[in-house]
């Protein structure tokens, strides 16, 4: 019999479906080995040499794994086709070794079969076994640099974090680097000064209609007035005054039909900002789900950065367009996209339905796999339809010197739309003549300002990693919940990213101290030196080591220059520790500032400093509603008299009261104003509506 070991036991399951008694397929439940947790790991003087020790949750799992391989003919290895994946397969090889009882199963052991596919079918399994291939080292050691290089940067920067903000942080070469655009952004919206701006709006309509149509101020003189054109309000008046009893006349109309093309397949990331956007799935969420899917057999694999498309998958397309939607819906032709992705693994697969025919009310899935499974379906299907076609008018209005615009827009056939619908507001605009003259109902003037940039999203964030060529498919959930679980970024009340005052310090010292770790083309270039090991072209060691010797030089002069500051990590205060009456400072942690006992270690006194919402606790009267947090860091409101009130509530309180039962209002994630009395009949209401 021939052993098949793969990294899930979900997907264990899937293959064994497809394959007859000759196999038996076992899980390894992801990495066997990996660095050690209470030290580096790594032998700086010998090469960067690793030490990789058996994961504690895998000594259980591996002595199974042992047993089976010395009854097996064969090992094939069947982990993911990425790099993790050839990791994966790579350690559980030398994990597997000591078990060996003969030099012939040793061999067999390191010449073990390794067989990659992109999607979890029968044809693409039997496929694989026909072409098993050795493993690929260079993909090996350019995830084990990844590796190193990480926990190089993790071990060395959080000691001098420790001495100059406070213990218990630590720094990663990629996460710090995501922490920093979130507070260039935040900073960039601070310092963002307004510029007022007027737009003068005519509603207009044809003499003998009542139908109603807008025009936007366009051109003055022939010249276009730019967005910022009409800078205040008295340049606005003396526009409208121009324009008093003036005759609107139609100059130019203009109608063409335009195309709109359907997007491409997904990719991991345009699938994360995908999901995030209709669904507000996390990043971590997504690829969870996803995952599913794929062990299931239902979707090919998730971790991709290419557009390529299988030809059986571009022939069932058009097959089931054709039959389903007809022949209008079919362009002719099966489309194929490139992409832009910077270092993008053309070898992979999109992200798709292993089976174009099935749709999701076709398969048996729980709620949340539906939502992204009927996501990536439709996104497939309609990147292989014809593309949708909009009648579009422009008409120019002209009265004096001045030009109003007014733009029509009607949906002529929906194509692609018609399985994917995307935002598209049309416009109707009425049958106009050239030289027809119009009626004026009324001029509106109106006042706006420039914005600042929004804060990062999930997907915005995402997308800009992606730009920038910070990361790969895989290190994108990983990246987010970092810097989450690190306390450097938290979401706001609008599921938006925002520095903690704790990022704001980490992130602020790296760029002082550590310019190169933290600089966006610094890690693009290292991004492409990982590439490089995984093509073959460049040496792992030799990658480390021209990052380390600078590194490890400047370093050392950090460390030096924080020694000889002898830097105090606290504010001192007037109040007393209760327990030994020695003064209380405020000293800082990854979780923020907090108040201790001078006198630390010898007094371990310490307590939380509340952060108020200014709202008084409805329930006992005398305390405040403060944010607090739970073990696993989710933010709640309860009152400040705690445990003596007991009053708490998930979602952050108005301050308003229910007009219904008296109970507080609360602003939930999603932007929507609930009473907090889950029995409220107002709530009753609104599920209803």
């Amino acid at each position: 019999m021939d052993l098949i070991v793969v990294e899930s036991p979900t997907k264990a399951k899937t293959i064994e479906k497809f394959l007859g008694p000759k196999y038996k397929v076992l899980s390894s439940y992801g990495h066997m080995r990996d660095l050690p947790t209470d030290e580096l790991g790594i032998d700086i003087k010998n090469n960067f040499e690793p030490t990789y020790v058996i994961m504690p949750k895998a000594k259980k799992n591996l002595q199974a794994l042992k047993k089976e391989v010395q009854n097996s003919e064969t090992v094939i290895l069947a982990t993911d086709e990425d790099r993790e994946g050839e990791a994966i397969a790579w350690h559980l090889t030398q994990a597997l070794l000591d078990s060996a009882k003969s030099k012939a199963k040793k061999e067999e052991i390191k010449n073990a079969k390794r067989i990659v596919f992109h999607e979890i079918t029968k044809s693409a399994i039997e496929d694989a076994l026909k072409h098993p291939r050795e493993i690929n080292i260079d993909l090996v050691d350019s995830q084990q640099a990844r590796r190193i290089l990480d926990r190089i940067v993790g071990y060395k920067i959080s000691p001098f974090l420790w001495r100059k903000v406070a213990r218990g942080l630590s720094a990663g070469r990629v996460q710090s680097v995501a922490v920093r655009l979130i507070v260039e952004r935040e900073r960039e919206i601070k310092n963002f000064v307004p510029t007022e701006y007027w737009q003068i709006l005519a509603l207009l309509k044809k003499l003998k209609e009542a139908k109603e149509f807008e025009a936007l101020l366009a051109k003055k003189d022939g010249k276009v007035i730019a967005k910022l054109g009409i800078k205040n309000k008295e340049e606005a008046e003396k526009i409208l005054k121009d324009l008093k009893g003036a005759e609107y006349k139609v100059e130019k109309i203009e109608q063409k039909e335009t195309k709109r093309n359907p997007l491409p397949p997904f990719t991991t990331s345009t699938l994360q900002q995908e999901a995030w956007k209709k669904f507000h799935f996390s990043a971590k969420f997504t690829m969870s789900i996803a995952q599913s899917l794929y062990e299931k057999g239902f979707t090919t694999y998730h971790r991709t950065d290419s557009f390529n498309l299988s030809e059986f998958s571009l022939v069932e397309a058009k097959k089931f367009i054709l039959a389903k939607y007809g022949k209008n819906y079919w362009p002719g032709f099966s489309k194929k996209y490139t992409t832009k992705s910077k270092g993008a693994q053309e070898a992979h697969e999109a992200i798709r339905p292993t089976y174009p025919e099935k749709d999701p009310d076709s398969l048996q899935l729980d709620e949340k796999q539906y939502k992204l499974y009927d996501l990536i379906w439709r996104r497939f299907i309609a990147s292989q339809m014809s593309e949708a076609v909009v009648d579009s008018t422009i008409v120019d209005i002209s009265v004096k010197n001045y030009l109003f615009r007014a733009n029509g827009q009607i949906l002529k056939f929906d194509g692609f739309l018609k399985v994917y619908p995307i935002k598209f507001e049309e416009t109707d605009l009425p049958n106009l003549k050239k030289e027809e003259v119009l009626k004026l109902v009324k001029l509106n003037p109106s006042q706006h300002f420039t914005q600042p940039p929004g804060r990062y999203t999930e997907a915005t964030l995402i997308k800009a990693l992606e730009e920038y060529g910070i990361g790969r498919p895989s290190t994108y959930a990983p990246i987010l919940s970092t810097i989450q679980d690190r306390n450097y970024v938290e979401k706001d009340e609008n599921k938006k990213f925002q520095p903690t005052e704790m990022g704001f310090m980490v992130n602020d010292v790296l760029v002082e101290h550590f310019p190169k770790i933290v600089d966006i083309n610094f890690t693009v270039e290292m991004e492409k030196e990982l590439d490089e090991i995984a093509q073959g072209k460049e040496k792992w060691v030799d990658v480390i080591r021209n990052f380390y010797t600078p590194f490890s030089e400047n370093l050392k002069l950090k460390n030096k220059e924080v020694i000889k500051a002898n830097v105090n990590n606290f504010e001192k205060t007037d109040e007393l520790c209760p327990e030994c009456k020695n003064p209380l400072v405020i000293r800082l942690s990854r979780f923020g500032k907090f108040y201790a006992c001078s006198k630390f270690p010898e007094c371990k006194y310490k307590r939380n400093i509340p952060k108020t919402i200014g709202i008084k606790c409805p329930s006992c009267k005398d305390g405040d509603i403060i944010a607090r947090a739970t073990k696993k860091r989710k933010i709640f409101y309860g009152c400040s008299n705690y445990p003596k009130c007991n009053f708490a509530l998930w979602d952050r309180p108005t301050g308003e009261i229910c007009e219904k039962c008296g109970a507080l209002m609360v602003k939930t994630n999603w932007k929507k104003i609930k009473c907090s009395n889950a029995e409220c009949e107002s709530n009753k209401k609104q599920q209803v509506e």
